[in-house]
């Protein structure tokens, strides 16, 4: 009987490993957390046989297997909560921790330092500690108390919903390492391990991390290291574009002053003088742009993070002035951007996922007025018996009524594939029905666009 929950927590383990390592492929993370559901698995199914049997022998047999996986069980949550929150630079005491964890089994194998003997409980034989044992659990309480604060530190640095998946999976690791208390029984206590429960429930929780907030999706971590590598090279872009900007414009006048003089061979043409003078500005318009589709390129990864009591309360009049002044205009573009308050509203969502939304509305807009001598982007906030909405109305090309049903269609677009992915409308829509709310459009070819944005009261 005392074999039944052990049995079924150990391969509900090796199921759930091998399904997350199947379904998400391996990564760094997937494969820490298979090394973590493959020592669970062993060392509980090891215990659910060795509590049937009768004969000492075999029984010390089993416990010393048993133990030689349970003293790298606590390396392995470290290991999985270093590759979880993508602390990379930890790494070296992940290692540290498993050569340690080495030790302690060519220990354990060699002598009985780590298990001297058994105890015989009224469910079945349980290993008895000996004199290094401590150092095992001195070892245990370390790495899952540091793991939990890189974890919580972690948590402080991400967005709302990477700081939603980390807080699970941290809640489900600590539940899980509330295991140790079965060292008592080590000791000479002699209650039936209740460790089993905590690595039960800490399983469950990880389950619907994984399945509802995607925690073992390697594709955030990959997107915040590319975005990182990206952002430090642009930085020195636009400091370079300032000092261009500040100095350029005495070196062209006294250039312009040598040619005066008749001092040079080869005179640069004035073509070629004018855009010089406009490349300072032009370079650090790219590095905004740039750094505004290295934004939306992270804003879609975490999309589907999003979750409700991460949401607050905040003014739609400053949410949409704060994305007008983020768009990376080109040339006055900023002049035909017109806000019209009919009425302002209190609206409860992410203030950062709708700005990114009104951001790309805006530039959708941007984008088919080019090349008209007299367009118009009018954004409308609008609060009545109707509902609480948002309006985007521009007077640009237009949409062909065939192609309008499948605008945001993913990977749907009508622009230049190079420059274009066909992801931003679909991320507007999801991001919407995120909040409880829709995102709509009607146009006319030739004559106008319009989005309406509905929120809920």
């Amino acid at each position: 009987m005392y074999s039944i929950l052990p049995a079924i927590v150990a391969f509900l383990f090796l199921f759930f490993g091998l399904y997350v390592a199947h379904s998400k492929g391996l990564n760094r993370v997937t494969a820490a957390f298979l090394i973590l559901c493959i020592t669970t698995f062993f060392w509980q199914f090891v215990w659910a046989i060795l509590f049937q049997v009768e004969n000492p022998k075999l029984a010390q047999n089993l416990m010393d297997l048993g133990w030689l996986l349970i003293l790298f069980l606590p390396t392995s949550l470290f290991h999985f909560l270093v590759e979880l929150t993508g602390q990379q630079n930890q790494k070296r005491k992940v290692y540290a921790s498993y050569i340690f964890s080495t030790f302690l089994a060519a220990t354990h194998v060699t002598t009985d330092l780590v298990i001297n003997g058994s105890y015989h409980y009224f469910w079945g034989y349980y290993p008895k500690a000996g004199l290094l044992h401590f150092l095992h659990v001195l070892q245990t309480a370390t790495v899952v108390i540091y793991g939990l604060y890189i974890a919580y530190r972690k948590q402080q640095l991400v967005q709302a919903g990477e700081k939603t998946k980390l807080q699970y999976c941290s809640v489900a690791l600590l539940i899980f390492s509330l295991s140790a208390v079965d060292y008592l029984c080590n000791y000479g206590f002699e209650f039936y391990p209740p460790g089993v429960v905590f690595i039960a429930v800490g399983l469950g929780l990880i389950a619907l991390a994984t399945v509802r907030y995607h925690a073992m999706d390697d594709s955030r971590m990959l997107v915040a290291s590319i975005a990182h590598e990206m952002r430090t090279p642009l930085a020195s872009l636009k400091l370079q574009s300032r000092v261009l900007t500040e100095h350029l414009p005495e070196l062209i006048a006294g250039y312009n002053l040598a040619r005066e003089e008749g001092l040079l061979r080869q005179p640069i043409s004035e073509q070629t003088l004018v855009h010089l003078g406009r490349t300072a500005k032009i370079l650090e318009r790219e590095v905004v742009q740039a750094n505004h589709a290295i934004d939306m390129l992270m804003a879609l990864t975490t999309a589907h993070y999003l979750n409700e009591k991460d949401f607050k309360h905040f003014s739609m009049k400053e949410c949409v002035e704060l994305a007008v002044s983020r768009v990376p205009y080109k040339n006055d573009a900023e002049k035909i951007v017109s806000v019209d308050v009919k009425s302002d509203f209190v609206v409860l969502a992410s203030n950062e996922f709708l700005t990114f939304v009104l951001i790309n509305l805006i530039k959708n807009s941007l984008d088919a007025l080019r090349g008209k001598e007299r367009g118009s982007i009018k954004i409308t906030i609008i609060a009545d018996q109707a509902g609480n909405r948002l309006e985007f109305l521009d007077n640009g090309v237009g949409i062909d009524e065939k192609i309008l049903p499948h605008i945001f269609d993913r990977f749907f677009t009508t622009k230049d594939r190079s420059g274009n992915s066909g992801v931003g409308l679909t991320f507007c829509r999801k991001v919407m029905e995120s909040f409880g709310g829709s995102i709509n459009c009607e146009s006319k070819l030739g004559e106008y666009t319009r989005f309406t944005l509905s929120f809920k009261k």
